[in-house]
Formats: C-alpha cells, structure tokens, sequence
C-alpha cells in the first residue's frame, strides 16, 4: 500500500516503483488512483504490479496525489471486483481507498451501511466483498461533514488490523488501527510526502523517513501541509510475523532492522537447537537471513544448497498434473554436488501445513543428502491469523495437536527445532507487550466476533446470515 502527494511529479509513476517495491505484501492484484484536483482516475486489474501497469497507462493517470495497493485477499475472494483502491462517494466528491489488514466487525459494521447509507447496501450486494468495500461505504457521509470529519467518526468504529491510504480529489490521508498491527511509515520528498507499508517502499522512490504513522493517528496531507489528529488511544500489538517472514528483510519496523532481526533469530536458534552437520543451508529466500545467524552462531559452514527460480511468482497458466506432482521443483531445485552425501541443517521461517518441508525433505534425500535436519526460526504455528495473515484454519495447521517429534515424522526430517517464542520476542528486540503473537499463542490482543461472523468468504456468504453483532471467545483473548 502506498500513496504520495507531490505537486510536479509523475505521482503514477512513483506510485508504481513504491508497488513494486512492497509486491510480496499482496499478489493477486493492483491498482493505482489519482487525482489532478478535480477528478479521480482509477487503473487495476488482476495480477503482479509489471502485469497489470504499462508505460502508456501510467501515463493516463495524471494527478498531483496518488494511492496504490496490491492485493493479498483475507476478507473476500481473488476477482477483479474485489481489486483495491475501491472508489466510493463523499458528500463533496469521490474517495479512492487502499487497506493493508483484516477487519473483525465487518457485519456490524455491514450493518451501519444499511442503516446510515441504504442506497449503497445494494451496490455491495452486486460487486465488491471485501470489509474495505463496507469502509469506503462508510466513508460516504453527509452534506454537514468534510471526508476529514468523516474518517474521524468512521475510524474508532473500525475493529480489528487496519492500515488504510485513501484520498479524495485534494487531500492524501493514511490511519493506522489503535494497535499498530501493521506497519505504516511516513516518508519526505523534496516536493512532497509518501505514506507506504515499509520503509522499503520509501527507499526505491527516494523518499526520507520521517517516522511512523502512529497506532491510532489519522494523518491528512494537503496544499496546506500535513495535519495529525488522534482518534484512538494507542494500545500497540505489532504483528511479530512480520519480523519473521511477511516484511522485506531491508525494512525497517518500529527502529528494528528487519533482516537483523532475522539473523539474530537463526543465532538463537543455534544456540537453542545445535546438531552436528556439515553444511547450513537455507530454503530461498524466506530462509536465508535465519540461516545466516545459525551458521555463524554455530560454526557451520553456510551455503547454497537450493537453487529459486526467480520467475516463478503468480502464474495464470495451471501446471499439468504431471508437474503439480513435483510441486515444489517449480520453485526449488537442490545443486546436487553441493549437497550430496552431506548432513544438511535447513533453516526456514515457519512451518504452516507442511507441504513445503515435507517435499523438501524428500528431495534433498533424493538428491544424495545423508541427513536432513530442518531448523524454523519462529515457534509452531497452531493459531490462525484474523488481523492480515491467510492462515489455515487450526484443522489444517501441521502443527495442531501435534508434538515436535510427530511433526519432524510428518515431514520426514532427521531432526526438527523450533526458536522459542522468548527466543524469537528477544530477537525483535520489541517489548513482548508491544508484539501480537497470536498465531503462535492463540492469544488475540483484539476481540474476535462469533466464528460465523469471520471469515475469508464472510460476504460472499451474505445475505443469508443474521447481522448479529454478538461477540464470542474462538481464542484466548486480551
């Protein structure tokens, strides 16, 4: 997610490197809006950011302020009408929204729509079914209330993880959810702002940190500069997943080096989970600051034992059923020579269902491994995520109900260590109090409702389901 305001530059164009740069973050989809002051234009489709934009579309989008977002779907399927930014009404014009999160009282919230706005109940109902549908909905106000004054009441009735870049035909807004779940950084131009998701994102358009977007902070940047205000108390819950996988290792989040942070996290897991091998290897890319700190904590030569395909990122051609069974050799390949009749210690950031490791497994064993030790530098993931993350349901998480040993049987290792929750906190160097952890605890920092009233496919599924806005415990809850 990324938006800039900067008079006499090309806003489109800025948008775009600032996409590129934060493409892991969502890769179903991508859009760009901007405004020249009295009209907002829109380009999006499905697809990677280089698949979706040309030169002459850029060029098309022609403006002073822009937002941009690429899409990973938590609430709502993968279809061109759930592309961001969504387009809205305001009372004075037009509003262009991105969201980076995962909302938790999308029907209540559903609900107030049908309510305050009845008209546009039946324009979700048609298309978009996402909870940033039913926000830019919101968004709409009246005759009496400028977008401003209707963000600040529309925000403190958002629950749950919520990073939002939005716009109108003047003015460049971002808000952060009251915990700060996910990062959201403010940056300088020479003519301008830029608010993005990492901190990487402002390095690739040449952009100066500032500092933080605030956990509970709206910020709006117009001709007269940039204004703040506070509409919720900071209660800060950072998501620890983004340290260990979801950001870019050259981010920077809450004055912690992400790719430090990461190494720091396989040293401890050497200390922690030590074997004797001869080569630390990782699995590309996700794994490679981790085992960069193993080997050196350890002593053990580090080396590339997987080949990634840098191509292979979202394809819109289906394998046939020949190479699905490969699976993972899409991806990865083993360097044989390297890894032959050696004891391999492989390091990756987590483990979800499985697959990944256990074809892994399999084919460095296939490729002349004499042992195979897997290493994971975060604790077993046992607890979905409902604030940003697709995470499996507990059903379909490896690691539910299952001991360490019965994992490493399940994914055909010699061996198998997780880093410890302390090991993996200290690393961040975040105070525990500061960190949401609870895809690895079942400890969620903000309530969740009633298990039929969350979920990926929540609208989709409506109008059959009872706006009910009661609360329920599906997890321990702070």
């Amino acid at each position: 997610m990324f938006g800039v305001w900067a008079p006499g530059e090309e806003v489109s164009k800025l948008t775009y490197f600032g996409l590129y740069a934060l493409q892991h973050r969502g890769q179903e989809s991508a859009g760009i809006a901007t405004s020249d002051g009295s009209k907002i234009l829109v380009y999006k489709d499905m697809g990677l950011v280089s698949q979706v934009f040309t030169e002459s579309a850029l060029n098309t989008l022609i403006g002073h302020l822009a937002v941009g977002h690429t899409r990973y779907s938590t609430t709502g399927s993968s279809s061109w009408q759930n592309a961001q930014p969504t387009l809205g009404r305001t009372a004075g014009g037009t509003v262009a929204l991105g969201h980076n999160g995962n909302l938790t009282n999308t029907m209540e919230l559903l609900a107030l729509v049908r309510e305050l706005h009845p008209e546009l109940d039946g324009e979700l109902a048609r298309g978009n079914t996402t909870d940033t549908a039913v926000v830019t909905a919101l968004l709409t106000g009246d005759l009496d209330h400028t977008l401003e004054a209707t963000a600040m009441e529309v925000l403190p009735l958002l629950r749950g993880a919520f990073c939002l870049v939005f716009m109108d035909e003047s003015t460049l807004y971002a808000a952060r959810d009251a915990q700060g779940v996910r990062p959201l950084v403010l940056g300088r131009l020479e003519r301008g702002w830029v608010v993005a998701s990492e901190t990487a994102a402002l390095d690739i358009v040449g952009a100066s940190f500032v500092r933080e977007v605030e956990p509970g902070e709206l910020i709006a940047i117009d001709e007269n500069g940039l204004r703040s205000q506070r509409f919720a108390t900071e209660k800060r819950a950072g998501c620890v997943f983004e340290y260990v996988y979801l950001a870019r290792p050259d981010t920077t989040i809450a004055g912690r080096g992400v790719h430090e942070a990461r190494v720091e996290m396989g040293r401890r897991l050497a200390a922690e989970h030590p074997v004797e091998a001869d080569l630390v290897i990782p699995t590309p890319e996700s794994g490679t600051p981790a085992a960069i700190g193993y080997a050196e904590r350890s002593g053990i030569p580090y080396g590339q034992g997987l080949v990634k395909n840098a191509y292979v990122g979202r394809t819109f051609i289906q394998p046939s059923q020949t190479i699905r069974q490969r699976g993972i050799k899409l991806k990865l390949n083993p360097l044989r020579d390297v890894i032959k009749g050696k004891r391999l210690i492989v390091v990756d950031d987590s483990i979800v269902r499985g697959n990944t490791q256990r074809a892994l497994v399999a084919m460095l064993r296939e490729a002349g491994a004499a042992e195979v030790h897997v290493r994971i530098s975060s604790p077993p993931i046992t607890w979905p995520c409902f604030y940003g993350i697709d995470f499996a349901s507990r059903a379909e998480l490896l690691a539910t109900g299952l001991t360490t040993d019965e994992i490493r049987q399940a994914i055909g290792a010699d061996s198998l260590g997780y880093l410890s929750e302390d090991g993996m906190i200290e690393a961040t160097e975040q105070p525990r109090a500061n960190l949401c952890t609870a895809c690895f605890t079942g400890v969620y920092p903000i309530p969740l409702p009633d298990a039929h009233l969350i979920g990926k496919n929540l609208l989709e599924n409506e109008p059959a389901r009872e706006l009910s806005p009661t609360f329920g415990d599906p997890g321990r809850q702070e």
